[in-house]
């Protein structure tokens, strides 16, 4: 057994009987009250979810275990010479909490080389699909297609047992986990670079491997491992995660449960806001004939934008009231490898101007840039042009937080999720509507 899942094991063991005492014991105990605003608006900020993964502060944005996005790249191992930790660092640190040695982390840089080998038929499935195929549809029925290969499927087949059933969910999420990048990429080449696809590197961690599959050279394999990392978890109730969740409380695989939860990160609400921030960007400058922006002129230009009823796209956030710290790591990338980038200095100056317009306007709640205020800027940098790919790279760091997540929820017995639904009559009555 690797050190990895020796120590998932250990922690499950752990946190059972604090799962068993909270439903034994405090099972009746009122987490919070429900709103018909709630019922009706998408059960938003109903506290409904368990994850120990990943939370949302306000303040602090997303933390990855309860480390902060500055502490966790500060604290995870990193390739000699390069800015951003290793990958599969990150997945260790996902599933047990637990910062790991660079020994550690090595470890699972060498599992992760041995599981990325995509079955030869995943790729016959992607070329028999129609060209110009949505790359989400391809990634999902590449997920979709490798089922076959799910060791959980033949566990339960052979007899469930609901205490050994996540170290199956387990070897399928590391399998799937590995092998993404390869699939991305092939996508990738395959759709917009002639079908000229690029081996993979049996040499190069994820990061790397994944820049170098895509025929680009560095410092992009620390784009990679960026974004995959700031790209992977957002707390359990996001759409890709929740939807993940869900199929997998039925006893799904891995496989049914992260196609499911693609499928629910294309659309257009979830997954797609960083092209179309990327896509406003480029009318911004189209507009403004391409001059380089001055104070003056894009708050001038944000005033108009304004006051004719449009959004700045890229700023707010639902929980957040403060700089997403996604877009800071992003934005501190730029900085060092793109300060000249006409498309990040337009970025740059909408950061400086935005925030202020915004709280004299007085609607928004969290006047800050959050992260797709950023990325879309630097795939474009590194050549990157086709809008569509992009949530497919999301695809990939999302699947880190989604799987990590399942394969706790398989270990702690988590029930299928069924929540009761009521009639809009019901809902009328108890609003005292007559």
């Amino acid at each position: 057994m690797s050190t990895l899942k020796a120590k998932l094991a250990q922690k499950i063991a752990e946190q059972r009987p604090r799962t068993t005492k909270l439903v034994k014991e405090f099972g009746d105990v009122k987490v919070a009250d429900v709103k018909i605003e709630q019922v009706i608006g998408g059960a938003r900020g109903i506290r409904s979810l368990v994850t120990d993964i990943s939370y949302l502060d306000p303040m602090e944005g997303i933390r990855f275990r309860g480390y902060t996005i500055p502490e966790t790249m500060a604290a995870l191992p990193k390739p000699e010479g390069k800015d951003y930790p290793y990958v599969e660092g990150f997945w260790y640190l996902l599933l047990t909490g637990d910062i790991p040695t660079m020994e550690e982390t090595l470890e699972v840089v060498e599992d992760f080389k041995k599981r990325s080998k995509v079955p030869e038929y995943v790729y016959d499935v992607l070329r028999a699909m129609p060209k110009d195929s949505h790359p989400m549809v391809m990634f999902s029925t590449a997920i979709l297609t490798m089922e076959k290969e799910s060791k959980f499927a033949k566990f339960y087949a052979e007899g469930y047992n609901k205490m050994t059933g996540w170290e199956s969910m387990y070897e399928d999420s590391t399998d799937l986990l590995a092998r993404l990048p390869e699939i991305a990429a092939f996508i990738y080449r395959y759709k917009y670079k002639n079908g000229d696809i690029i081996a993979g590197d049996p040499n190069q961690d994820m990061g790397g491997n994944f820049a170098h599959m895509m025929g680009i050279a560095a410092p992009y394999d620390d784009v990679a491992r960026m974004y995959f990392i700031l790209h992977s978890d957002h707390e359990s109730g996001n759409a890709s995660a929740h939807t993940t969740h869900l199929v997998a409380s039925t006893l799904s695989d891995a496989y049914y449960a992260l196609s499911g939860g693609m499928d629910a990160l294309a659309g257009p609400l979830h997954g797609l806001a960083n092209q179309e921030v990327l896509r406003w960007l480029q009318d911004v400058m189209d507009k403004l004939d391409g001059k380089e922006p001055t104070e003056e002129m894009m708050k001038k230009f944000v005033w108009d934008t304004l006051n004719s009823g449009q959004v700045i796209p890229g700023f707010g956030h639902a929980v957040l009231r403060k700089t997403d710290p996604r877009y800071q790591s992003q934005r501190e990338f730029c900085e060092k490898h793109l300060p000249n980038d006409k498309i990040f200095k337009y970025v740059d100056m909408l950061y400086r101007v935005v925030p202020d317009i915004l709280v004299e306007q007085g609607k928004a709640k969290n006047p800050w840039p959050n992260v797709d205020a950023q990325s879309g800027v630097i795939q474009w940098f590194y050549g990157i042009t086709e809008y569509d790919f992009y949530t497919v790279m999301f695809g990939v760091g999302r699947a880190i937080g989604v799987l990590a997540n399942i394969t706790w929820d398989r270990a702690l017995g988590y029930a299928l999720e069924r929540p009761k639904s009521l009639t809009t009559k019901m809902l009328e009555d108890i609003a005292g509507i007559k």
